[in-house]
């Protein structure tokens, strides 16, 4: 039987870290109001935005053994289902969000009940070959902009329950959905059902055998996946006031698989590591150099090498041998 991660009785040096960093996201914002310096609540909730989808394809990718070039396609399906009820003035949060979800798990079940029938490499060509359809297909329409994008001039409203226009209220709607999306993730993989899916990626055969329709139990996983990650596509539309199909480009899924990769596959927290890597990374590094991908692809080819639980595994490790030296 699988240890509660969630109870504090169980934490791992690994977990305490992630408490931590996701207290310091907690109290950023009154950091920012101290100093004035409101760049890093921009950039923190990128990468909390970043965390939500990383943690979405984690959850068929860690868990489920299903690797998916074509994440990035809930991200902007997500994002247009706020910025094309906008551009017809309909900013109705409790509108837009529900939209958002269902558009991307109706994708996710129409292309993942075709995508799961194949295995392999076939799986990664044929999800990005979906992928790239649908970034072709909002390229092509000219009334949202095309390849030059849609500017989001409201965020979404929310009949007077709270105002994400101010940057701090929207920061915390945000936080609070990380925290949201990690609960739900937790629950799925403790659940039965998660098992079931972790049980097909060992050995579908066996689970075949003992009664489990793998294909319907990943389907319902793939399906869950693409909801989670439009619900992040509806937050990034909110926070960058403004959607592109590069948000959809095969190349943003390979950056997903690179922080879920980075941070550690099969692990709650991971993801979130791995995103908040990318991000201040890509940060510093893009101000040093242009080649700044070069780096990138160095890095993780040393973490795939060296550290195959990730940064995640890396984080945990420095814990337990601070542990024992202190002991």
């Amino acid at each position: 039987m699988k240890r509660d991660a969630l109870s504090p009785a169980n934490w791992t040096p690994r977990t305490w870290a992630m408490a931590v960093g996701l207290a310091i996201l907690a109290l950023l914002p009154g950091y920012v109001e101290l100093t004035g310096a409101t760049f890093y609540l921009d950039l923190a909730s990128r990468l909390m935005i970043l965390g939500i989808a990383a943690v979405s394809l984690n959850l068929i990718l860690g868990h489920g053994g299903m690797i998916s070039f074509g994440h990035a396609a809930y991200l902007g399906i997500g994002a247009y289902s706020v910025g094309i009820p906008a551009y017809y003035e309909i900013h109705n949060g409790f509108i837009q969000i529900p939209i958002a979800v269902a558009c991307s798990a109706l994708f996710a079940l129409i292309t993942g009940a075709i995508c799961l029938r194949t295995k392999g490499v076939y799986f990664i060509m044929i999800t990005m070959a979906f992928t790239q359809m649908v970034f072709f297909a909002f390229v092509s329409i000219e009334e949202y902009g095309g390849d030059d994008g849609l500017v989001i001039e409201m965020r979404s409203e929310f009949a007077g329950l709270f105002d994400i226009e101010d940057a701090t209220r929207l920061y915390y709607f945000i936080f609070a959905s990380l925290l949201a999306t990690l609960y739900l993730v937790h629950r799925i993989t403790r659940s039965r059902f998660g098992m079931v899916i972790e049980g097909a990626r060992g050995n579908e055969r066996r689970m075949h055998a003992i009664g489990y329709d793998t294909y319907r139990y990943r389907l319902v996983c793939y399906v869950i996946a693409g909801a989670i990650c439009g619900f992040a596509g509806a937050l990034l539309g909110n926070f960058t006031n403004f959607i592109s199909p590069e948000m959809m480009d095969w190349t943003a899924s390979g950056e997903l698989i690179f922080m879920v990769v980075l941070g550690g596959t099969g692990t709650l927290f991971g993801p979130i590591l791995g995103a908040a890597a990318f991000v201040l990374l890509e940060e510093w590094l893009s101000a040093i150099t242009i080649y700044w991908h070069f780096l990138f692809g160095a890095l993780l080819i040393l973490v795939v090498l060296f550290w195959r639980g990730g940064l995640y595994g890396l984080v945990d490790w420095i814990g337990r041998a601070a542990w024992r030296k202190r002991s």
